[in-house]
C-alpha cells in the first residue's frame, strides 16, 4: 500500500482498544484535484489509506492488510470538513474497524484483518 499524506490531526483521544482522531480535511490537499472539478470529493481510497495508516501506527502493526472485509461509503467527504475517525482494535480477532463520522452523520466505515505486530 502506498502511504498518502495524512490530514491535519486536531485532537486524539484513546483507550486500550479504541482511538479517535479529529481530522481537518483541508481543501488544499492534492487528493481533491481532479476528483471532481465541479464539486471536489475526498476519494474513498484515500479514506481507507488514512484509516489503515493511523490504525497501524497507533496499535503498532505493520501496514500490510491481509484482507478488507467490509467497506461502506455513506456520505461524501467535502473539502474543509472537520470529521472524527474512530478506530477500534479487536486483537483477539486480529481486526480493526473504522468509521469516519461527524456526530450522527456517517461518511465511511470498514473492517480490516490486520497483519502481524511490529
Amino acid at each position: 500500500m502506498i502511504k498518502s499524506v495524512l490530514p491535519e490531526i486536531r485532537t486524539t483521544t484513546s483507550s486500550e482498544n479504541k482511538v479517535e482522531f479529529q481530522l481537518f480535511i483541508s481543501a488544499e490537499l492534492d487528493f481533491f484535484k481532479g476528483h471532481f472539478p465541479e464539486q471536489p470529493v475526498l476519494p474513498g481510497v484515500t479514506q481507507l489509506d488514512w484509516a489503515v495508516q493511523l490504525a497501524c501506527q497507533h496499535f503498532n502493526y505493520q501496514v500490510d492488510i491481509a484482507q478488507l472485509e467490509v467497506l461502506k461509503f455513506q456520505q461524501i467527504l467535502l473539502p474543509n470538513s472537520l470529521v472524527t475517525l474512530t478506530i477500534e482494535h479487536k486483537p483477539a480477532k486480529k481486526k480493526l474497524t473504522f468509521q469516519y463520522h461527524q456526530g450522527d452523520m456517517r461518511f465511511a466505515s470498514g473492517r480490516i484483518v490486520i497483519g502481524s505486530p511490529k
